[in-house]
């Protein structure tokens, strides 16, 4: 069995067998005003609960259903938005990035450079972002087995940069479904060491599944997140929204922002009893 590691992000250290901490936020960044607002109340409940905390949200949705809908405010206007949120609120941030170009661009204006799942092979992608130093989460591909993703991770780490998280996102099931196979937390965890994050709201998605833009089950949130978090891993991944049917991108699977305090609760005692904390 490969030596578990701890990772540090900002002042939150995860850690398969640590207290569980969270990346949350809405999926796409829609404004300065709504990111404040969003990461205000995020940090608000996660301080009562004593939950650590990454602000994640995306400055460009490149790999939207339909080349109509909105992708988000573009890398240029995003990064005063990040400096303000980290500044402020004393938080780490996360966001994901496309091509090799954005990771320097980003490396002073976040904590995270997330990996999308479509590009989680993506040899210059990955190589880029291990050279930035920065902590960084590859998306297990919907296409991949568990066991592929040590390779993955092996990208980064002889790169130079040992600071890998991993997320499960659902594997692909047929056309439009994704399915959860919770072995695959336990396995990516044992192969390569890393931090394992499950999330939550895009394993419910349903890709394609309104034709031009994805559908989810949004109600099945719950269910899988306590399924992973019981299994042993390090964070949940969770987009939120104040009004997640009205929201840019995303919007079926997003968890309501006024619901994620208690959810956030139950995962915690969760938490506690499988990891004996």
């Amino acid at each position: 069995m490969t030596e578990m590691r701890h990772v540090q992000i900002g002042n939150i250290k995860v850690g398969n067998d640590l207290p569980l901490a969270i990346i949350a936020g809405p999926c796409q960044m829609e404004s300065m005003v709504h990111a404040m607002d969003m990461a205000g109340r995020l940090v608000e409940m996660t301080q009562k609960l004593g939950i650590g905390l990454v602000y994640k949200t995306s400055f460009d949705k490149a790999n939207r259903t339909s080349i109509a809908t909105e992708r988000g405010m573009g890398l240029d206007a995003a990064i005063p938005v990040f400096e303000r949120i980290r500044s402020e609120f004393g938080i780490p941030v996360l966001t994901d990035v496309h091509v090799a170009e954005h990771c320097a661009a980003l490396g002073d204006a976040v904590d995270v450079l997330q990996i999308p799942a479509f590009l989680c092979r993506q040899t210059d992608l990955l190589v880029a972002a291990a050279k930035t130093g920065k902590v960084i989460n590859v998306k297990k591909g919907q296409f991949l087995a568990p066991w592929d993703m040590k390779n993955v991770a092996n990208k980064i780490i002889e790169s130079g940069n040992n600071k890998v998280l991993l997320t499960d996102r659902g594997t692909s099931f047929g056309y439009n479904t994704l399915v959860s196979d919770l072995r695959g937390l336990p396995i990516m965890a044992e192969q390569t060491g890393c931090p394992i994050v499950f999330d939550a709201t895009h394993s419910v998605q349903q890709p394609g599944g309104q034709g031009a833009t994805s559908g989810g089950q949004r109600e099945f949130v719950p269910v899988l997140a306590r399924a992973a978090v019981s299994v042993g891993v390090s964070m949940v991944f969770m987009e939120t929204h104040q009004d997640p049917d009205n929201a840019p991108s995303d919007g079926p699977n997003m968890v309501p922002i006024d619901e994620m305090e208690a959810l956030l609760s139950t995962l915690q005692k969760f938490d506690n009893l499988a990891k004996n904390l």
